[in-house]
Order: structure tokens, then sequence, then C-alpha cells
């Protein structure tokens, strides 16, 4: 069981390691405002930052008194006296009716507007039924006269919320982050951090993701799309972490786009973005929308370049049909490799049970192993070899304590600006040092945080029996493949894997039940193993008919 953090003000401590690391990284992109705060912050007493800091932590921005109740705080009324004078935070706020609501309990509610007669309705009735004739906004005193309690807005959110981007170079994160770090449910790399390891090198930068993050709110608001559009800047920032979300954005709008069958609207979307994928789906817009020719002459010059494996496939697939539509030779088909197919028809098992878990018990053997793996041995025997690579401390990958992973791990270059100590990583795969490095990477590193390792899928024995039976030169495809395109290549792979420790080999095996069938990025992965002569199977379960 976690024991509760012994230091009390262990949040106020988190949130004075943030200013620091912001004013030590980041003083010369901070705001007049932003400098200010941070100057006067640690001038007030220990028990009106720790309130204050409470307050940040919670959502919303309306709190009472009596909610705000914590014994190393003390009275919330004294701390909050110290804290009105900055106007961070405001004392009887005025609100509306339905901030009102949020505050107060349904009986809170009744008494206030003596709603005896509706008193069973929902709050969410109550509430329509009186918004008509309380549209004003007043005091929290006023509305409420004999609460008894005080209500205190924390005005300085968004400000606290620029200085949280800032530390983390995301909005995704927040203050949790240290508490979970502190109590050890998640531990992270230590890497160190140069003077150009920032998430933004201008301010430009951090009000362009502020621009962004407003964006996708409105998007996720089911605001119209062409407001949307138009507030999304229309060019690139020059900044690929910032462009990368620029395009992903511009990538959901294009699919909300088609599902509203705006087929024009979601074209020209798509042509000004550069998300990965988003050619493929122009040329599919263009087709639904019958414009046959100039669907072809986007396929015909992305088949030149494709982009990835994902879109190659793609467009593998649309090219037959616009050759139809025009009238023009069908292409020729593309030979898949063979891969071998395995046949079960089990009887269902009556208490609980997976399909993968059924067919690994009933391959599995004393002399050959059976383990349900997915995407975490291979990605695991990578992460553990190339540890050291991954968690380089290069410009721009680490901007914090807490990540997981490098900043730009989907990046296009992510390898290249790697390449010689991936190189290095990979060239144990000839020498024989490999496994060794891996093993002593799982010691080590146990616990940490990655991208690629997921601890509780492997073990020692997992590894070592893995290390022995699978060729290096096997590993070294599968690794190479990966680094081709992290996002698109870390999944795909087959559900099993089957050992034959005396004989030193394997095979990789896809499970798929009555009515399943093969998704793309595993059929890319299936398609490479069987390419390369890496053993792999498709399993193909159906259930035996009961007393058949």
């Amino acid at each position: 069981m976690i024991k509760v953090l012994e230091n009390p003000f262990y949040y106020l401590d988190n949130f004075h390691q943030v200013l620091d690391w912001i004013g030590k990284r980041y003083g010369d992109l901070l705001t007049d405002e932003e400098r200010a705060f941070m100057d006067a912050f640690p001038a007030l007493p220990q028990a009106s930052r720790a309130l204050f800091v409470r307050m940040v932590m919670r959502k919303g921005t309306l709190f009472r008194a009596s909610k705000l109740s914590y014994a190393e705080i003390g009275c919330t009324v004294e701390a909050a006296r110290h804290l009105l004078p900055t106007g961070w935070i405001e004392h009887d706020p005025v609100i509306t009716i339905d901030q009102l609501f949020d505050l107060l309990s349904k009986p809170e509610i009744c008494a206030v507007f003596g709603l005896q007669h509706n008193k069973n309705a929902r709050k969410a009735e109550q509430l329509e039924a009186l918004r008509p004739a309380f549209g004003d906004a007043r005091a929290f005193s006023n509305w409420f006269r004999d609460s008894g309690d005080a209500v205190f807005s924390i005005v300085v959110k968004p400000l606290c919320d620029r200085l949280r981007l800032i530390f983390f170079g995301n909005l995704r994160q927040d203050w949790t982050e240290f508490v979970l770090s502190d109590l050890g449910v998640y531990k992270y790399e230590q890497v160190e951090f140069s003077t150009s390891s920032r998430g933004f090198r201008t301010r430009r930068d951090i009000d362009h993701y502020l621009k962004l993050h407003s964006c996708k709110e409105r998007f996720e608001a089911n605001e119209a799309l062409d407001d949307v559009l138009l507030a999304v800047p229309a060019e690139a920032f020059g900044n690929d972490w910032l462009d990368s979300r620029r395009a992903r954005l511009l990538f959901q709008i294009g699919q909300q786009c088609e599902r509203q069958k705006d087929w024009d609207k979601a074209y020209r979307v798509y042509s000004r973005c550069a998300f990965p994928g988003a050619r493929a789906r122009a040329i599919r817009v263009l087709e639904k929308n019958e414009q046959y020719k100039e669907a072809f002459d986007l396929l015909s010059a992305a088949k030149l370049a494709p982009e990835s494996d994902a879109e190659h496939q793609q467009l593998l697939r649309i090219a037959p049909r616009l050759a139809r539509k025009l009238g023009h030779a069908k292409p020729a088909s593309r030979r898949n490799p063979a891969v071998a197919r395995l046949d079960l028809c089990l009887p269902m098992p009556q208490e609980d049970w997976w399909v993968e878990g059924v067919v690994r018990d009933h391959l599995a053997r004393e002399d050959a192993p059976v383990y349900y793996v997915e995407n975490a041995l291979v990605n695991g025997l990578f992460g553990l070899l190339c540890w050291r690579a991954v968690f380089c401390a290069i410009p721009g990958a680490f901007f914090h304590p807490f990540h997981r992973g490098p900043a730009d791990l989907y990046s296009a270059d992510f390898f290249q600006r790697r390449e010689a100590l991936f190189r290095a990583c990979l060239d144990q795969l000839e020498s024989g040092a490999y496994a060794e490095t891996i093993r002593r990477t799982f010691a080590e590193k146990h616990g940490l945080q990655s991208p690629f390792v997921f601890w509780e899928a492997l073990s020692a024995e997992l590894l070592d029996i893995a290390l022995a039976c699978i060729p290096a030169a096997h590993l070294r495809k599968s690794f190479e493949r990966i680094l081709l395109d992290v996002k698109a290549n870390r999944t795909g792979f087959p559900d099993l894997i089957q050992f034959w420790p005396a004989e030193r080999r394997y095979n990789m095996i896809e499970v798929k039940g009555p009515g399943d069938r093969l998704q793309d990025n595993q059929l890319r992965w299936i398609e490479y193993c069987a390419a390369h002569q890496m053993p792999v199977s498709v399993c193909y379960l159906q259930w035996a008919e009961q007393g058949a």
C-alpha cells in the first residue's frame, strides 16, 4: 500500500521546483506578468502559498472556503487574506446562476430559491426552470446571504496554465506528475539537460501552442468547422514539433469533414496538411467525390515516393478501383509472400477465456512454451538494447524530468538525429554483445518509464529464452523496421511466440478468432517477416459445435 507523503507541503515544494526550473531555463521568454508572479510568490506566508497551489491544482476557478480544508494550511480565510492584495484571487466574486449551482448542494439550492414544491426535481431541471428569471450575475453573498461561507475565485489560472505549459511542453501533463513520481508510482530516466534542451525556443512558440490548443478545444466542442479552420494558422511555424501538432489537428478536421460527407472541404483540408496519411485520405476523398482523374494523378505521384509502408499499402488498394473507373488496364497484382496458416477447431471454454489465451494453452508443450507477447517483446528487446540512443539528451528531446520518452519520438528525423548512436547499438547484434547489454539494461533500468519497454510484460525468463532462440539477424531486421517509422511500426506484431529451446528456434503466431480479420499494420508486419524468412504463422480459430 502506498504511504502518504511525509512532507505535508510536498505540492508546494513541487510548485516551487517548477518556478525555479522555468526561471533558470526560460527567463528570457517570460512576460512581465509571469516574471512579476514568480518574483512575488515566494515572499508570501507558507500557508497562503500552499492554499494558492491547492486552488491551482483543483479543477475550476471557484472555491468555497469550507471545501478548502487542509490541516497543514489551517484557517482558509486567514491564508486567503494575504493573497487578496496580489490580485491573484478574488473574494466574493460575481457569478452567474449556473456557477452558483455548481457551488451549492441541492438542499442549499432549495433553501436559497424556496423550492420546497420542486425539491424532488433534478438540479439540471431546477436550473432550467430558474435561469430565465435570474439572468443577471451577482456576488455570491447576494445569492446566498446566510451561507456562513466564503467563496474565492482564482483569477490567474491562465497564467499558471502557461507556466505549466512552459515546464512540461504540453497541457496534457499536470501537477500530479510530481505526486506520482514522489510516491514511486512512476519512475523516469534521469536525463542530463543541455542549455539547448528547451521545448520552446521563442515566446512566439508558446503563443503558437496556445493558439493551436484553443483551436483544438473549439474543434472538440463541435464548433462550426469553418470557424475553427479560419482560426488555425494558415502557415507553418518553422518549428517541427509545433508544425506536427498543427498538422495533426488539420488531419482530425479533415476526418470530420469526411464524416459529414463534405468532400470538397475535406480535400482542401488534407491538401494543406502534412500529417502522415493525409495524402492517401485526399486521394480517397477525390475518389468519393467522383473526381477520378484528379485522384489517379495524385495517386501516381504518390506511388513514385510513398511516405511510408502504410501509405504504400493504401495506394495499392486504391489503384485498381481508380484504374477501373477510368478504363485503364488493371494494375499488376502484387504477389504477397507465402505465410503459414494454422487452422484450429477447439471447444469453447466454460469459464473466463480470451482467444489468444486459448490458443496459447492449446499449443504450449513442456519442450515448446508459448508466450503472449503481442507488441511487448520485440519493442522491449529494442528498447533495452537501444536505451542509450533513445534517452540521449540531444537538443529538443527532453526538457523536463517527467518524460516517458523523447519529445521527437514520432518525428521523421528521429533516427537521423541519433543515427550514430543507434548504429552503435545495432552493431552489437553483429559482435554478439547485444545479449549482455539487454540483460544489463533490464536489471539497471527496471521500472523506469520507456516508450518501448513494458516491464509488466517482460521477465528475465522470457528475455533469456528469446535471446537464445531468436537469431540476431532477425532482431536486427525488426529493429531497423521500427526505426523506419516508430509510430506506425511499434504495433502490429503477432500475438504469440513459441520457442523450441533445444533447437534454438521460434515461431510468431497471429491469432484470429471467428469473424476476426487481419488489420493493416498486422498485415505489414507479417509480410515483412515472411519476406525476410522470419518464422510467422496466422492461426484461425473456430469453436467446435457443442455435442458434435
